[in-house]
């Protein structure tokens, strides 16, 4: 299922990427690597010299007060000047793949009059083309998907006016502020926009989080990959009849629903959406789960209604991300004052890699304008992590479901597509061009990932010799030649023993 194929002859050696054929994930048939030329020492060094080097060239003798004036005033001018340069201009991670070299045409067709100079150049930026696709200005020569995965012949990732425009005064204060009533009216006006949108690319499951592989010589179905992943967070968090769950951020109430029908626990989720609440409960009650044994809230988290420590088992799937950085310390220490001493925590979330290439950023800003406002919190696992241990969590275990999400979204994007006309009739052509972008690009995605991270309290007290039955890994499996090993070991201790 893995094929190695030439790409560079460099007239002494092929250099050769391995490409896969695997059924269970949509398969890369270009997996290059774009810019990450970036250093923080060259941004210091320009900001600096670039006021001294103004000082330099005037005609009248100036000051150190002069030249911190120039540095305030030229400060940001300058960075964003460094940041269109390398971006535009900086070299790829490595080169071990060759781009086809394919004209524009070869991949998309521009019909806008104002766009018509970048059929004279070789690549389009990202933004400018999404955007004009967005607005029916543009159209993919094929499907979405198979056009995205060559996306590094025909697209640069250089940071546009637009860009810096939408990080200055959009992305920056939803930052800083990220109160409450933000977070209310963004995660409404995403959310409720219909559960029949929402269906057609979650399925009937109508969970918008990532799915588990159990086999990867199978293309599973959506519902198996949401399965998988349902089981392994319920027994994760070793889930009996006794326990009193909460299920942070719960979406449509599938979770909710599962943990309840199939462990009889008492539970509970939260969601700000009203369209969901509505959707959970009713799921809730069709799944035989009574008002008495579960309930889906439309509140904010930090309105949970519940006594410190009321919770034994707590679930936060892909919620946190939208908690923004500046709360998420905030947050953590009250979920950990929800959950009961002797409590489990299964705390999921959307994360990137650290050593980003410029493509990353083109794509985290679109998600944030176009498809998730307000979720600043996608970081990576080390940061993730040190925010659980300084609210006084102490890590089980750690899943990275990274190409487990790539599959779960490659199943939304078929089904999106499927649905398109339904989707074009009811909400306009628009909304189906952002989701189906969105999708593709989701799926093909090297710098997002998924961290799945089992944490309880970090006390003494705690009975950590009891969680070792439920300390498995999403696949745990013992070859027959480590098992003829150990067999071996165990006769030869036998016979020295005896």
């Amino acid at each position: 299922m893995a094929e190695v194929k030439p790409t560079i002859n460099d007239g002494e050696s092929v250099q050769t990427v391995r490409t896969t054929n695997y059924p269970a994930i949509a398969n890369a048939p270009l997996p290059a690597e774009g810019s990450a030329s970036f250093s923080n020492y060259q941004l210091a060094f320009v900001l600096l010299a670039g006021p001294w080097l103004v000082t330099k060239l005037l005609p009248f003798r100036t000051g150190w007060y002069f030249y911190w004036f120039l540095f305030i005033l030229l400060g940001v001018p300058i960075a964003i000047g460094y940041w269109t340069f390398k971006s535009k201009f900086g070299s790829r991670l490595n080169e071990k793949i060759q781009f086809p070299g394919k004209p524009l045409s070869n991949y998309i067709t521009l019909k806008d009059a104002s766009l018509q100079k970048y059929n004279e150049v070789k690549k389009i930026p990202m933004q400018i083309f999404h955007d004009a696709y967005f607005a029916g200005k543009a159209d993919f020569n094929g499907d979405v998907l198979e056009i995205m995965e060559y996306r590094h012949d025909w697209a640069s990732f250089e940071f546009t006016p637009a860009l810096f425009k939408y990080v200055l005064f959009n992305l920056i204060p939803d930052v800083i502020i990220h109160s409450q009533t933000q977070d209310e009216e963004q995660v409404r006006d995403h959310y409720d926009r219909g559960d029949d949108f929402y269906s057609w690319f979650l399925g009937p499951r109508m969970i918008y989080t990532s799915g588990v592989i159990s086999d990867i010589n199978r293309m599973e179905t959506l519902e198996e990959l949401q399965d998988n992943k349902l089981k392994m967070v319920c027994e994760k968090l070793d889930l009996k009849e006794t326990d009193r769950m909460l299920d942070i951020g719960c979406g449509w109430g599938t979770l909710a629903t599962f943990a309840g029908k199939n462990y009889g626990a008492d539970v509970t989720g939260v969601t700000l959406a009203k369209k969901q609440t509505a959707f959970g409960n009713e799921r809730l009650r069709e799944n035989g789960v009574s008002e008495s044994k579960g309930r889906i809230l439309c509140m904010d988290y930090r309105d949970i209604p519940h006594p410190q420590g009321y919770f034994n088992k707590i679930s936060c799937l892909e919620m946190a991300e939208h908690v923004g950085i500046k709360r998420y310390g905030t947050f953590l220490k009250e979920v950990y004052d929800l959950l009961d001493d002797d409590g489990l925590l299964v705390f999921q979330v959307a994360g990137i890699r650290t050593c980003w290439q410029f493509e990353d950023l083109n794509w985290g800003l679109f998600m944030n304008k176009y498809v998730f406002p307000g979720a600043d919190a996608s970081l990576p696992l080390g940061w993730v992590i040190k925010q659980l241990e300084s609210a006084n969590f102490e890590i089980k275990s750690v899943d990275v479901l990274g190409v487990h999400y790539s599959a779960t979204i490659h199943r939304w994007y078929l089904n999106w597509v499927s649905n398109k006309d339904k989707v074009v009739a009811k909400y306009g052509e628009r909304w189906y061009r952002i989701w189906v972008y969105f999708l593709a690009y989701s799926t093909i995605q090297g710098s997002a990932s998924v961290f799945q991270i089992t944490a309880h309290k970090n006390l003494n007290a705690f009975h950590r010799v009891e969680g070792i039955p439920s300390h498995g890994a999403i696949q745990t499996h013992v070859s027959k030649k480590a098992e003829s090993v150990i067999s071996h070991q165990e006769m030869w201790a036998d016979q020295t023993l005896h």
